[in-house]
């Protein structure tokens, strides 16, 4: 009598087909639609997109209020904010690589559910102290997506509509941002506080149900091992970095904990080399970086988040230059990204068709033009007048983003996407740890420079003309960061160029 197959003899069989269709889909650029519902991948994913990202601009806009309502100081409060970012960024490539081994499904969606129990937990926490905590273990759910909807995209999506999804999320991403501060606020002046993390629960609960029925169950080969020692060197020296770029601008950046925290992060990045190049199955296999384009492209991308982070020095200009209201503040700071929203999906087509770097340095060039744009801002100048010169800023970003992310996906080996995923996905996060103080620095020097302040006086009570210099120098300095981005990225576009030419039709070129 023949033997009957086991339940889980038949799914390591299903496992084991779903494998080898998956590598024969990647050299046919096709995926089999009775299988793959993409799009409907590509929503679900993006419902975990939009809740991170608009869980995070709500929060910021709520900080006042959460100082009064829970008796509470700004050093304090801030720490709702910082909590959830360290631990996103500490724990991002240690998940990403657990995503490799063990499936990406299996982390995402654990991470949808844990980020929409946490919520709940911090709409009803009683105290600060416990809302930082609840905010720290809503970060660990929000790192299990935000470290592998890139992967489960580019998974599901043959190359040639690899930059139209990921523009898509792009959007999503900028529809998030807006949407933030306008719901926080409506929130705030009508239901309270608790709600703006409430309302992440019944968007956490539809996502959910589409993941769990829409995403593949994708299982990599067995006989993996985690790195142990990689992951811990990594954790301690992505957190190390963190802290003091976030403590440095309050506590002085040659305070003796500032300075143990950069050294510290030194030590381990030696550290977690020399462990990385010595073990067989490593947490980053490092030859990714012996791509030159790989490194270009993340290297670009880190120099553009940094740029970008800098808008924070904005509202300053908008409420103590030209007086306006927060209303009117929340309006102006959506013109970068719904621009970038509406430009991102275009751009990801466009590099589908036209290849992802020329359109890439094309976003580069106009960011150019746009922080060079946003260094005349004067105390004269007129609403349309910003608008103007804002506008060039998401629409370079969004003809940046997409094609950088796709080329950048497009390098990734099938078996490493989800670290890939990972290193993209640290690297904006980076770039917003990075450049919130380097823009507070620059801001902050050119206008103690310009003006005597008394003892105490923040640089953001100084005079109108004074905040204006310090725009302008933040605006100057961070031109310089995207035309050194600019320069990589034209480099890339040669060194990809040559590869096409000299590529064989097995081994096309990036």
């Amino acid at each position: 009598m023949p033997t009957q197959p086991t339940p889980a003899t038949s799914r390591s069989a299903e496992a084991v087909r779903m494998h080898s269709q998956r590598q024969k889909n990647e050299h046919t650029g096709t995926h089999d639609g009775e299988h793959i519902q993409k799009w409907w991948v590509l929503f679900s994913v993006a419902m975990g997109v939009f809740l991170s990202t608009i869980d995070s601009s709500i929060v910021n806009v709520a900080l006042p209020t959460l100082e009064d309502k829970l008796h509470t100081n700004f050093s304090t409060v801030q720490w709702v904010v910082v909590s959830y970012l360290l631990v996103v960024t500490s724990l991002m490539l240690g998940v990403a690589r657990l995503a490799d081994m063990i499936g990406k499904k299996r982390i995402y969606l654990p991470g949808m559910a844990l980020f929409t129990v946490a919520s709940v937990l911090c709409g009803l926490a009683p105290s600060i102290g416990l809302l930082i905590a609840f905010r720290a273990l809503q970060g660990v759910g929000a790192v299990m997506m935000q470290a592998l909807g890139v992967a489960i995209v580019t998974e599901v999506f043959p190359s040639h509509q690899r930059g139209q999804a990921l523009g898509i999320i792009g959007t999503v991403v900028s529809l998030g941002i807006i949407a933030g501060p306008t719901a926080g606020g409506l929130l705030l002046g009508t239901v309270g506080w608790r709600a703006i993390f409430l309302v992440n629960v019944p968007v956490g609960i539809v996502g959910f149900r589409m993941v769990r029925h829409f995403v593949p169950d994708w299982r990599p080969p067995g006989g993996q091992r985690f790195d142990f020692w990689g992951a811990a060197l990594m954790f301690l020296m992505l957190l190390g970095l963190a802290l003091a770029l976030t403590l440095g601008p309050e506590a002085g950046w040659d305070s003796p904990l500032i300075l143990v925290l950069f050294a510290g992060t030194g030590a381990g990045l030696t550290l977690f080399l020399l462990v990385e190049s010595r073990i067989e199955q490593p947490m980053v296999n490092l030859k990714l970086f012996r791509d030159t384009l790989f490194s270009i492209s993340l290297s670009t991308g880190l120099l553009v988040f940094v740029a970008i982070a800098g808008m924070f020095v904005l509202p300053f200009y908008l409420e103590r230059v030209k007086d306006y209201n927060p209303q009117q503040v929340g309006l102006f700071m959506t013109v970068v990204p719904v621009a970038l929203g509406v430009v991102a999906p275009i751009a990801g087509s466009l590099s589908d068709r036209y290849g992802s770097r020329g359109i890439s340095l094309a976003g580069l060039v106009i960011l150019i033009g746009a922080c060079l744009s946003i260094a005349s801002l004067d105390t004269d100048t007129s609403p349309l007048g910003y608008i103007v010169r804002l506008l060039p800023l998401g629409i370079g970003a969004g003809l940046f983003q997409s094609p950088n992310n796709s080329a950048i996906m497009g390098t990734a080996p099938r078996q490493q996407l989800g670290v890939v995923s990972g290193l993209l996905a640290l690297s904006r996060t980076m770039g917003q740890v990075m450049g919130l103080p380097l823009a507070g620095a620059i801001f902050a020097s050119r206008v103690f420079a310009v003006v005597d302040l008394a003892p105490g006086v923040d640089a953001s009570e100084a005079p109108s003309w004074a905040i204006v210099e310090g725009i302008q120098a933040t605006y100057t300095a961070f031109t310089g960061l995207i035309v050194l981005g600019m320069i990589l990225a034209a480099a890339a576009l040669v060194l990809s160029r040559r590869r096409s030419h000299h590529a064989t039709p097995e081994q096309p070129g990036l």
